[in-house]
């Protein structure tokens, strides 16, 4: 049962001058983890990865109802690859979530499809 939909979308340039400025953006946004791959990329495919990660935590929060708060913050949720590469959030609770991330030259954007049974949206 989809329980929610979300999506956002993100200007790469806003994200690369919040880099620029200082590592307070990255910390906020991005888990150790995800940092750690953030860290492997080059050149603009840096600014790609945090802008996609930062785009799929808000339509994630948007699915969900809640928006950043309390309930979630960006440490929360993490969005790592599965075996196959493909992008999936860890948020700690039992319904699925289903993320897709996209990029052009100048945007970043993200769909979040939530599903379950009894879980935290029921």
């Amino acid at each position: 049962m989809i329980k929610g939909i979300g999506m956002d979308i993100v200007e790469m340039e806003r994200i690369k001058r919040l880099m620029d400025k200082s590592e307070r953006f990255e910390v906020r946004i991005l888990t150790p983890a995800e940092r750690e791959r953030m860290n492997s990329c080059e050149g603009w495919r840096r600014i790609e990865f945090a802008a996609g990660r930062f785009a799929a935590k808000e339509a994630f929060v948007k699915a969900a109802g809640t928006g950043i708060s309390g309930c979630f913050g960006f440490q929360d949720i993490e969005v790592l690859p599965d075996g196959r590469g493909k992008p999936c959030i860890h948020a700690g609770m039992e319904d699925y979530a289903h993320v897709s991330i996209t990029h052009s030259r100048d945007y970043a954007a993200a769909q979040v499809v939530l599903e379950g049974r009894d879980g935290l949206f029921a």
